[in-house]
């Protein structure tokens, strides 16, 4: 089996990066992660890649202000030394052209920490809490132009407890999102992924089955008099 060479952009800790090179550690993962692409020289990310014996770099956003062209063809440059052929987002803080996104049109996916459409952009956790959801989670997509907006790959719930905040709520996603992640990535490099009328369709992949409600629709105990 050739596996897939792909480039994990992080602008921080990775921890999504980390997940998905214990993943590629497998000898049956379809994909391996050959380079890990940060826009910051201080991205935690890249000493753990380090030492997991990945190659790293760094394209500095900052060095190219008002030049986003520029520092996407400095990025497509380190992926041309390293011969990547699919992008794993995860935790980039770009938004990037769509020039950009066209040329990788199907060879990028990104994890989002909210059920999209609901919640795109920044802030999920608050909004979420904010808004009173009852379900809360994760969604892996294809990039599209449109921030947020590409073909949902799968997606992973969790309760919103009572007494969450920002903080054990994202905790409590973010053990989906490393969960989800690596195997969303693998249907891809595996080829198992083609898009119809803007749609992902996942081939040879197990659907769930039966639902999930929160709180659980049981009958109230009603106390004697």
């Amino acid at each position: 089996m050739k596996r897939r060479r792909v480039a994990a952009l992080i602008s921080g800790r990775g921890s999504n990066m980390a997940a998905l090179l214990a993943a590629a550690e497998s000898p049956d993962y379809p994909a391996e992660i050959a380079l890990v692409l940060s826009n910051r020289a201080d991205a935690a990310g890249l000493a753990h890649a380090a030492t997991r014996g990945v190659p790293t770099a760094v394209v500095d956003s900052r060095g190219f202000r008002g030049d986003r062209a520029g520092f996407e063809a400095a990025m497509e440059a380190e992926f041309g030394r390293h011969g990547i052929e699919l992008i794993a987002l995860a935790g980039f803080m770009r938004v990037l052209t769509e020039g950009f996104v066209t040329r990788w049109d199907g060879r990028m996916v990104n994890v989002h920490p909210s059920l999209l459409p609901c919640f795109p952009g920044l802030d999920t956790h608050a909004r979420a809490l904010a808004a009173g959801v009852r379900l809360h989670g994760c969604t892996v997509h294809l990039v599209t132009a449109g921030v947020d907006e590409g073909p949902i790959l799968a997606q992973a719930a969790v309760p919103v407890l009572p007494d969450d905040t920002e903080a054990t709520l994202a905790a409590r996603v973010l053990i989906e999102e490393h969960r989800l992640y690596p195997a969303a990535l693998a249907w891809v490099a595996a080829g198992l992924v083609r898009v119809e009328d803007g749609r992902a369709v996942l081939s040879g992949v197990d659907a769930a089955s039966g639902c999930l409600a929160n709180p659980l629709p049981s009958a109230p105990v009603l106390s004697k008099r």
